[in-house]
């Protein structure tokens, strides 16, 4: 998975009940745009995240 500052990581909800959660990259920490990637999420809290395979990369201005 690669990412650029600006994108969107969509974390889709993998218990009943509980939605996706999206929120901006605003930092890249891994070597060529791989993770871990801090992420601002739409609730206003930035986590580091090492995204798993229910997590997708949505490119700027895609949206």
């Amino acid at each position: 998975m690669r990412a650029n500052v600006g994108d969107h990581l969509i974390v889709h909800g993998n218990v009943v009940g509980h939605g996706d959660r999206r929120g901006e990259i605003i930092e890249v920490r891994g070597e060529n745009g791989a993770p871990p990637f801090l992420v601002r999420f739409e609730d206003g809290r930035e986590e580091l995240v090492f995204p798993g395979p229910d997590s997708v990369v949505q490119p700027a201005g895609s949206v």
